[in-house]
Order: C-alpha cells, then sequence, then structure tokens
C-alpha cells in the first residue's frame, strides 16, 4: 500500500521531490510542480455512476523531442486542445492506467498497489513508442493530486476514489511515425460499482468468430484499441441477453478473459484436485493486479492448487456435466472481483453453472469449502 501524505511538512518534502520530475530520463531539468487550483470547486454528488462525475483537478505533462519533460502543473480540470492531426487520434497512440484510492476505517488515503500498474505503463508506454517516463516520480504526482483532491474519496468501504493516468501521442503530423510530442494526464474519478448487476453475477457470451487479442499483439498492454474494437462484440453479446463477452483464442478455444476482466476457475480439475486456475501471462492476458493479488492471497493460503494454465471451452463444458465447478468469477481495477453466472455458447446457456453457484452460496448445496473472502481490503 502507499498511503496518503496529509501534514504540511510531508507536503514540503513531496514538493521537493517533485523538482526533478521525470529528470532522471531526459537531459532537460524540469522546474518545480505548478499547482493552480480551481477557484468554484464543484458540489460531490452522493452517488454517481462509474466514470460520469470528476473531481476539480487534473495532472498534465508534456513532453517533446527536442525539449524533453516540461513541468507537471496541476490544474482545473477542464478539456485538452489537441490538433487535428494528432497521432493519437489517426493512429491511436496513446494508452491509459487504472487504479484506485481507498479511504480506510481510520482515516487515512491508501492507493492500492500502484507500483505495479506504473510497471505495466511503462511496459505500454515502450510498446505504443511513446517516451520513458520515471515510474517513482509520475508516482509521486499522483499522490500530489489526490492530496488536493481528499475530500472526493468516498468514506466507504464500497466506493473509491478511480485514477486514470493516460498518456497520448500529440504529433501535429500526419504520418505513421514515432511522436515527437506527447502528452501525461491524469484525471480522477468517483468509483462505486462498475457494473449495473447489484452484485448479482454477470452473464457471458462466448462464440469464436470474434478475438480479442493475438499472440505477438498487444493484448497484454493498456491501450484504447483493445476496448474499442471489443464494443462491436459486446453489443452482439447484449442481443443474447448477455452482458460482457467471454473472450476465446485459437482453435482450441482458450479462455482468455471475460468482458474487460481476467477470469478464474475455481473447479476440481481433470486430476481430482481443487485448484484456482486462471490463463497465463503469454501476451494476450492483461497482467491485471487484481488477478496478481489474488495468485498472491490464495498461495498464502496454501488451502488449494493455484496455477496458471491454459483452459478450454471444452474443458469448461466437461467440467460442468460432471459438476466439478465451483465458482467462476472475472477480477479487475473497476469491477473487482465479479461472479460469473451464465455463458451462452453453441446456442445454449450453461444455467448449471448459475444454479450451482446459487445452491453454494444459499447453502442449499455444501463443499468442502465455502468460504467467501474478500480481497478489496487486503494492501500490499
Amino acid at each position: 500500500q502507499v498511503g496518503i501524505k496529509t501534514d504540511m511538512c510531508r507536503r514540503t518534502q513531496a514538493h521537493a521531490l517533485l523538482r526533478g520530475i521525470f529528470a532522471r530520463v531526459s537531459s532537460h531539468q524540469a522546474a518545480d510542480l505548478v499547482v493552480q487550483l480551481s477557484p468554484a470547486p464543484k458540489s460531490k454528488p452522493a452517488e454517481v455512476d462509474f466514470g460520469s462525475v470528476f473531481t476539480d483537478h487534473m495532472l498534465t505533462v508534456e513532453w517533446s523531442l527536442t525539449e524533453g519533460w516540461q513541468a507537471p502543473l496541476i490544474r482545473p480540470f477542464g478539456n485538452l486542445s489537441l490538433h487535428p492531426a494528432c497521432s493519437s487520434l489517426h493512429y491511436g497512440i496513446q494508452l491509459f492506467e487504472g487504479l484506485k484510492v481507498y479511504r480506510g476505517d481510520d482515516g487515512r488515503l491508501r492507493l492500492f498497489r500502484p507500483t505495479l500498474n506504473m510497471k505495466r505503463m511503462a511496459s505500454s508506454a515502450k510498446r505504443a513508442c511513446l517516451p520513458a517516463f520515471d515510474q517513482s516520480e509520475l508516482l509521486e504526482c499522483i499522490r500530489r493530486l489526490v492530496e488536493i483532491e481528499q475530500d472526493w474519496v468516498p468514506h466507504s468501504n464500497s466506493a473509491s476514489l478511480y485514477i486514470r493516468p493516460t498518456f497520448i501521442g500529440t504529433e501535429p503530423s500526419l504520418g505513421v511515425k514515432k511522436p515527437a510530442r506527447a502528452l501525461l494526464y491524469v484525471i480522477l474519478c468517483q468509483a462505486g460499482s462498475y457494473f449495473d448487476t447489484k452484485n448479482e453475477a454477470v452473464s457471458l457470451w462466448a462464440d469464436p468468430k470474434y478475438t480479442r487479442a493475438w499472440k505477438g499483439g498487444s493484448g497484454d498492454c493498456k491501450m484504447g484499441g483493445n476496448y474499442g474494437c471489443s464494443l462491436f462484440a459486446q453489443y452482439e453479446a447484449e442481443d443474447y441477453g448477455c452482458q460482457q463477452v467471454l473472450w476465446l483464442y485459437g482453435d482450441d478455444q482458450q479462455i482468455t478473459e471475460a468482458g474487460t476482466m481476467n477470469i478464474f476457475l475455481h473447479w476440481i480439475n481433470e486430476d481430482g484436485e481443487e485448484e484456482l486456475a486462471t490463463p497465463p501471462l503469454d501476451g494476450i492476458i492483461l497482467p491485471g493486479v487484481t488477478r496478481q493479488s489474488i495468485l498472491d492471497i490464495t498461495r498464502e493460503w496454501n488451502e488449494f492448487l493455484v496455477s496458471e494454465r491454459y483452459l478450454t471451452m471444452a474443458q469448461l463444458c466437461s467440467a460442468l456435466r460432471q459438476q466439478r465447478v465451483r465458482e467462476m468469477f472475472g477480477s479487475g481495477t473497476a469491477a473487482m472481483i465479479c461472479p460469473i453466472g451464465h455463458i451462452f455458447y453453441q446456442g445454449e446457456i450453461t444455467s448449471r453453472l448459475a444454479k450451482e453457484l446459487t445452491d453454494i452460496q444459499v447453502g442449499a448445496r455444501t463443499h468442502a469449502r465455502t468460504q467467501k473472502t474478500e480481497v478489496n481490503d487486503v494492501s500490499r
């Protein structure tokens, strides 16, 4: 976990740290962090939809090939001004991240494993041919922004403040090439429930005709193109009465992700072992922070086998027929832990999965392990 410093002395220390922002990756010495506070703070709604209400301020840092990183700026939230030939608009040279800040029972604010987000963002930037940045210094900038916006962090265990770092190429000319200009910015919004299912299990539509990512591609990077191209399949899923897509890959129909989430299967495997399995990070799967946290926690439990392994639809269907499936769920920063109830596949819904999960949850059926465990309060 990373705590948020709130006293004036620590703010001064953080301010001093930011004087060298990004200097270690650029010969250009950046100036001090500049803070421009909003003259008219907005009222804070009690409850909002995910991603619809933003805080009063944002962080922006510009970069150019000739001058390197410029001074970071915290300014009132507002629109960006982009050239019509901006490379992020024409060629998709952009990426983003997503992390949350929580308010604890002690009133302190905590970021959940933010260094993993910085590491993933740096990896995505390299793949997008965007300039390198100092991960620790960017995190300090984010901490300072959260300090300013701390009143926006909900006093609730079920809500948080969502942080969206974004990195775009702003090259003002046409042509597929490395951008000579870029903009890194961070916006914040209140975050309640990501899905509108009121904690009910989501339904998935599985059809191998659509592929989210492929070997050698950018499926393991958090780029907007990976999400925009999924919309067509998602709306087809809704035509079948499902909320998300269960993404399959290859002739053997490997299970990869569920909508925008990593996926987990808790089952009795082919060898008769109790196992929690999730697909491996082979370049197709996004290395989710919540995914890694679930793996870390369950391995510490040492109560069942925890594996990163390939799973296919044939294996899942066989396990359902033999009643070996205990639970299936998705994970992600926005959704946290999301149970899966139905999978529409080859013309029919695997309602047995939903019934079995419901029976376990309400006690109509017992298993050796029926413990429900939350992971969103574990800080690392």
